[in-house]
């Protein structure tokens, strides 16, 4: 008996796969197809996802970048051979206002996600490691229970009742010891990865660069070391924008990227145009120059992450060109 002949994928045309996520499920759109579905965002759903994706030309699936939500999915398709690309939402929101579609329910986003994708074609990448993702959670719950913290902190200084500050107190202690807990299991999961423990070395050669600093960028910009200067610079949100028209050429300014990353990077940034010999040589430029102190400091930040990016991709430590 004469076996089914497999459909002719070089005669199909690409589609692409929007896919917005939720907690619970999540919503899809095949464009051109016009084929919409909602599954479940759990191994059952993603099975059934798979399923609706064989025998189509599929040229990109896109998700967006939402927190934790998307990284069963994007390596449960990844696995199968898709081609998954991870867009920032306001990447994705401007996109969809560009194109008229002002509403916004988990369905249109779905189907803006597949036309963002035929229209831009963003590049599909591998998702991190669960190792990666494990230890950027911790880091960004270290960051949330530092800002706790300074939030206790601020309210003890302004309470007047002597049982109120007690109270506080104790929260602020036991915040610092889940702090130091955290650090404890970061340099733990750091010290037992030797790829993370070199990058780790790397970026901490760097002077001005502490630990803070250097296991934010480790986890929470996991591109470097694999993309350009300007890339990584795009990520953290520190390249200078242009906004220029006709005869007019506005101030250039920051925008989007990894919060996070940038207040991370704040930190190293003042101490290294202070300690650190060349950036500190780069900040006195620009401040005799007559930049403001706030853009030398930025100037300064995209310097270091521009700095650890080649340092990590040429896999060597930091040297001064300044004695």
């Amino acid at each position: 008996m004469q076996g089914k002949a497999l459909p002719d994928q070089s005669a199909q045309a690409q589609v692409y796969v929007g896919v917005d996520v939720c907690k619970d499920w999540l919503d899809v759109y095949f464009h051109p197809l016009g084929k919409a579905l909602r599954i479940a965002n759990d191994r059952h759903g993603l099975k059934h996802l798979k399923r609706a994706c064989e025998g189509v030309a599929i040229a990109r699936l896109v998700l967006e970048a939402t927190g934790k939500y998307h990284r069963q999915a994007h390596r449960s398709l990844h696995a199968a051979g898709l081609p998954v690309a991870v867009v920032n939402p306001l990447r994705s929101r401007l996109f969809a206002e560009a194109v008229g579609a002002l509403a916004k329910t988990d369905r249109i986003d779905a189907r803006m996600l597949a036309l963002l994708g035929a229209r831009l074609d963003p590049a599909a990448a591998p998702p991190a490691g669960e190792a990666m993702d494990g230890l950027q959670e911790l880091v960004r719950a270290r960051q949330s229970a530092v800002a706790d913290k300074t939030a206790l902190s601020n309210r003890a200084g302004e309470a007047e009742t002597d049982f109120l500050r007690v109270e506080l107190v104790q929260l602020i202690a036991e915040a610092e010891r889940h702090i130091a807990r955290l650090d404890e299991e970061i340099g733990r999961r750091i010290d037992t990865d030797e790829r993370l423990a070199e990058r780790f070395r790397i970026l901490l050669s760097i002077k001005g660069v502490g630990p803070i600093a250097a296991m934010t960028l480790l986890s929470c910009l996991g591109e470097i070391g694999a993309c350009s200067g300007k890339g990584a610079a795009m990520l953290a949100g520190l390249a200078p924008i242009a906004r220029d028209s006709g005869d007019k050429n506005g101030q250039r300014r920051i925008r989007g990227g990894r919060a996070h990353v940038r207040t991370a990077l704040y930190m190293a940034a003042v101490a290294a145009a202070r300690w650190n010999p060349d950036l500190a040589a780069f900040y006195k430029r620009l401040r005799e120059n007559g930049k403001a102190a706030k853009i030398a400091i930025t100037a300064v930040m995209r310097k270091i992450v521009v700095l650890a990016n080649v340092l990590i991709r040429e896999n060597r430590q930091w040297t001064p060109t300044r004695p």
